[in-house]
């Protein structure tokens, strides 16, 4: 059977005797963490998505240019 230690100096956390794991009894500090890491993870993810999409922009403006010169250089012939 799991037993639970409190953890001096920490009103919300407890150690399980078993696993010898910390576990935060308070479940709104919880969620609250659980919500930092899903915002944390979205914006990971958006700042990835801007980055593929400033790339491929850079790319496409080096194909114009590309172009553009070979236009020129046509009309110069």
């Amino acid at each position: 059977m799991t037993q639970f230690l409190k953890v001096e100096g920490h009103a919300d956390l407890v150690r399980d005797t078993n696993s010898h794991a910390i576990i935060n009894k308070n479940r709104t500090a919880y969620l609250i963490a659980k919500k930092r890491v899903a915002e944390a993870t979205k914006h990971k993810d958006e700042m990835r998505t801007a980055v593929r999409e400033i790339n491929s922009l850079k790319s496409e403006m080096h194909e114009i240019k590309n172009l553009l010169k070979q236009m020129v250089e046509k009309d110069g012939n």
